[in-house]
């Protein structure tokens, strides 16, 4: 048996002498930041690619969070799921809000709309849900209550690069949505992240805020900062728009074989594809039942870690435990009874686009019993 690890992801990389050939412009041009040719290629590209009107791009995908709740003027308190990477959260408390953690939905793993009028206070302003492992959130029901309240939505769609329902994109909901382009991430631009935005003007003011905030050699109109993307990065980034879909497919055949192979396994659950929608296959979570399944999670997870198999506990433990937000009142884990379990349940099973038939058979070797 090959001993080598395997990890949990694998970075998309584009082709070296495609691009040494664009370092060669950039390196010719010394034009290597502040809104070069790439930069703006790579902008009008995902536009296209993404089926949004405006884009724009940042050197991470935390940025953008921050900028968003910034360019909403957010303030108060602002609702959330306690199921996410620790940057949704901390783009609140960097802005000088208050995070609300409410409970998830098990069939997604976003933030549960039934729980989010209980709630909302006088002092909240807005609410942030994430497509969880790519998976859309009820986002008719999410923008109703924000309707109903006055409240503004920004999504945090780290995970749904290229989602769809029913052909339209999921970017396009709420008052704004970010991306992460992060080398963990289905596409990437080895560090990088995107603003999604309905019109010029706000698009505008974005690109403003995520520089300095001039408007003009001599203008500045808003205390920004510096978060623009490089041309490096952004023709990196072209090149692998070129080769994500093919990517996304090897990794839907990766996703189908797991499934075939668990579908029958007891205590042992996982994601179907949702009706409708165009997934991008980021992640593979399966959630053990330890009753069932005669393992805990934690005990499988460290079986197959010692036999190199790298899954991960994603997402485990909970923001609202950590110390910064665990003080929080809605952070109680009596509160948040259904993240809290799956939190104890999840692992992330190695998913990516250069898993061969031999890694995933002995993966499945380890769960299947």
């Amino acid at each position: 048996m090959d001993n080598k690890n395997i990890t949990v992801t694998s970075p998309l990389l584009p082709d070296r002498a495609e691009f040494d050939l664009m370092l060669k412009e950039i390196w010719d041009s010394k034009w290597i930041t502040n809104n070069g040719q790439f930069h703006k290629r790579l902008e009008a590209a995902l536009c296209e690619y993404l089926k949004v009107p405006f884009i724009s791009l940042f050197t991470n995908g935390t940025l953008p969070l921050l900028t968003a709740l910034q360019a909403l003027r957010i303030t108060g308190e602002v609702i959330t799921t306690p199921y996410s990477f620790v940057a949704t959260t901390h783009s609140i408390w960097w802005n000088g809000c208050k995070p609300v953690f409410v409970d998830i939905e098990e069939s997604t793993c976003g933030i549960d709309p039934e729980k989010i009028e209980a709630a909302i206070t006088p002092h909240t302003t807005a609410i942030m849900p994430v497509h969880c492992y790519g998976k859309p959130v009820n986002m008719e029901a999410i923008q109703a209550i924000a309707d109903k309240y006055g409240l503004k939505v920004i999504y945090d769609a780290a995970h749904a690069f290229g989602v769809e329902i029913n052909g339209k994109s999921v970017l396009e909901a709420g008052d704004m949505a970010t991306l992460s382009f992060h080398a963990t991430k289905v596409y990437n631009t080895l560090e990088g992240g995107a603003l999604v935005v309905h019109d010029e003007q706000t698009k505008k003011r974005i690109d403003y805020l995520k520089n300095f905030g001039f408007a003009g050699e001599t203008e500045v109109v808003a205390p920004g900062i510096n978060s623009k993307m490089d041309e490096v990065r952004a023709a990196y980034g072209l090149l692998n728009l070129k080769q994500v879909d093919e990517a996304i497919e090897k990794r839907h055949q990766v996703a189908i074989r797991y499934r075939e192979a668990l579908r029958n396994v007891k205590g042992v659950r996982f994601f179907d594809d949702m009706p409708g929608v165009r997934h991008n296959y980021s992640y593979f979570p399966i959630f053990i039942n330890a009753e069932e399944y005669g393992m805990t999670r934690d005990e499988l997870y460290f079986k197959m870690k010692e036999q190199g198999v790298l899954g991960r506990r994603y997402f485990y433990p909970l923001i609202s435990t950590f110390s910064t937000y665990r003080g929080l009142p809605s952070a109680a884990p009596e509160n948040l009874p259904v993240a809290t379990r799956i939190a104890n349940e999840v692992i992330c099973l190695p998913m990516h686009h250069v898993l061969s038939k031999e890694d995933v058979d002995r993966i499945l070797e380890l769960i299947v019993k």
